[in-house]
């Protein structure tokens, strides 16, 4: 009887409007939720419609609404721009339609940049202008874990480097996940079959939650929509038409508003042989029309890629591990379209019996720098195992590998680089060398064992008497050594520059070293 009661008093409390609400003071890019009472009879999940029209002058921005369970129904906004919000609703239930308010939308927090955009083509930003650049890993299932096992999760990426992490909302039967999660987005009927004109509140509460840690940790969480992992079990790798797009809306309704949402459309949506192009087609077009906020969207492949020119794909999720292997690569993908390229999944540090899981570290760390001098972006993955532990790849826990330390190191050379990104610098020529011609200069040798390097950089951008500083990095030990002497570039040829006396950067013979080389202001 009791708990009968804290049930009847939680759902009241759920379903209050959101007076309070409307007199508080919203952050540019935090999220307004209002919260109204309605229909619980039947099923609200496809039989009740809900949106509402934010406006402030000119600006008008209409949301679609979520039904949450008991009777509660709720909008969440996203503020774009500060000042005062008025909204109104609208509904196919009375109860629902012609709520009006209004709210302030102050300036963002510490912390607070808004949501990641595209910026300067191949490169991300803040929608306040910071630069953001992106260091991910991926964790396919850790929000589908017990609590105290995600709980685990978000302690080690707080200790970490990483700044996104990939992760399917839909459970998987990947590897070596074949327990059954504890909840679905759907809701479970006798046998374990599933109702996919329901969903269950309580997951979405869990992951929600779970998305706003990150975002406090300012974590970007790229959201894998679908995927081919279900092998057929669950039937949630080939639902019907109806319910791919009920979930879809669904699905934003209730995320769009969060600033560190991406949306990754599939994960090897090639391996999804229930679906054609023209169903991922549609369901980008969802995403566009849903969102208006215009969150980051892409599409990973295995063998076969989807266009990525087509206009609603903001970057490429990359899968390819000999592209950043070796110098010279990376850099060709940015020829396809004029977008960021992003190595998703370039093989994982591990030791288990694929041939995709068996990195080394030195491996692992390779294939970052060889993006990074590219002016791409690439990605993390460890799968190791260690006896019956979670492996990090599938459900999350914590980072085993000697990789994590050294790409942290690499973050913190990204965070010192200029804002705009590393670009190519003579992406025929020179592949070892990424920056901004004429100012900023990394050098990477890879596997290579060096004694020294002739100080010669390609023309763009330099002049005769320039100066410049050089530190000398140890990728593998995370060191750096600067060098006392400040050197001075002349035109040697018609393609190259040289330090002045042919000077030569000393080095210690050994494999992962690079060169970090700053001009002097005169």
């Amino acid at each position: 009887m009791r708990r009968r009661f804290l049930s009847h008093v939680l759902a009241v409390w759920l379903a209050l409007p959101a007076v309070a609400a409307r007199g508080e003071n919203v952050q540019q890019w935090d999220v307004f939720e209002l919260t109204l009472s309605g229909p619980s009879q039947g099923n609200p999940f496809v039989e009740c419609d809900l949106w509402a029209r934010f406006t402030q002058g000119e600006n008008s921005i209409e949301v679609r609404g979520f039904y949450d369970g008991q009777g509660v129904y709720r909008v969440r906004f996203m503020p774009p721009q500060q000042g005062q919000w008025t909204y109104r609703t609208g509904s196919n239930r009375t109860e629902l339609s012609g709520k009006s308010g209004q709210f302030t939308c102050v300036a963002a927090g510490p912390g607070n940049h808004g949501p990641v955009r595209v910026r300067n083509t191949h490169h991300f930003a803040y929608a306040d202008g910071t630069a953001y650049k992106p260091v991910g890993t991926t964790a396919y299932g850790w929000v589908h874990q017990p609590d105290e096992l995600q709980d685990q999760t978000l302690a080690t990426l707080k200790a970490s480097g990483f700044n996104k992490i990939r992760m399917c909302v839909l459970p998987t039967r990947y590897g070596e996940q074949r327990e059954r999660p504890r909840r679905f987005p759907f809701v479970q009927r006798d046998g374990g079959r599933f109702d996919l004109e329901r969903f269950d509140v309580e997951f979405f509460a869990n992951l929600e939650r779970r998305i706003r840690q990150l975002r406090d940790l300012g974590i970007e969480a790229d959201l894998i929509l679908f995927h081919p992992y279900d092998e057929g079990q669950m039937g949630l790798d080939r639902m019907p038409a109806e319910a791919d797009d009920r979930y879809l809306r669904y699905v934003v309704a209730r995320l769009r508003a969060y600033r560190n949402v991406w949306w990754s459309l599939a994960n090897e949506f090639d391996l999804m042989t229930e679906k054609t192009d023209e169903d991922f087609d549609r369901f980008f077009q969802i995403l566009q029309a849903e969102d208006p906020y215009a969150h980051l969207r892409s599409i990973h492949f295995s063998q076969r890629m989807y266009d990525p020119c087509r206009p609603w794909v903001t970057h490429l999720s990359v899968q390819n591990g000999l592209a950043v292997s070796d110098f010279g690569r990376a850099v060709l993908y940015r020829q396809v379209c004029a977008k960021p390229i992003v190595y998703d999944e370039v093989r994982y540090e591990g030791n288990i019996d694929r041939r995709w899981g068996q990195l080394s570290g030195q491996e692992m760390l390779l294939r970052m720098w060889m993006g990074t001098i590219a002016g791409t972006y690439v990605g993390h993955g460890e799968c190791l195992r260690e006896g019956d532990k979670p492996v990090w790849l599938s459900k999350g826990g914590v980072l085993r590998g000697t990789s994590p330390p050294r790409i942290r190191f690499l973050k913190q050379v990204l965070d010192d680089a200029p804002e705009e990104g590393i670009e190519p610098i003579d992406q025929f020529y020179e592949t070892r060398i990424g920056g901004k011609a004429g100012q900023y200069y990394l050098i990477y040798f890879g596997r290579e064992t060096p004694q020294q390097w002739l100080f010669e950089l390609p023309k763009d951008g330099l002049a005769d008497g320039m100066k410049f500083r050089v530190e000398v990095l140890d990728t593998w030990e995370m060191t750096v050594r600067p060098m006392d002497s400040t050197f001075v570039v002349r035109r040697h040829s018609p393609y190259v520059f040289r330090a002045e006396k042919d000077a030569a950067i000393p080095l210690p013979g050994k494999p992962y070293q690079a060169i970090r080389i700053r001009r002097v202001p005169d």
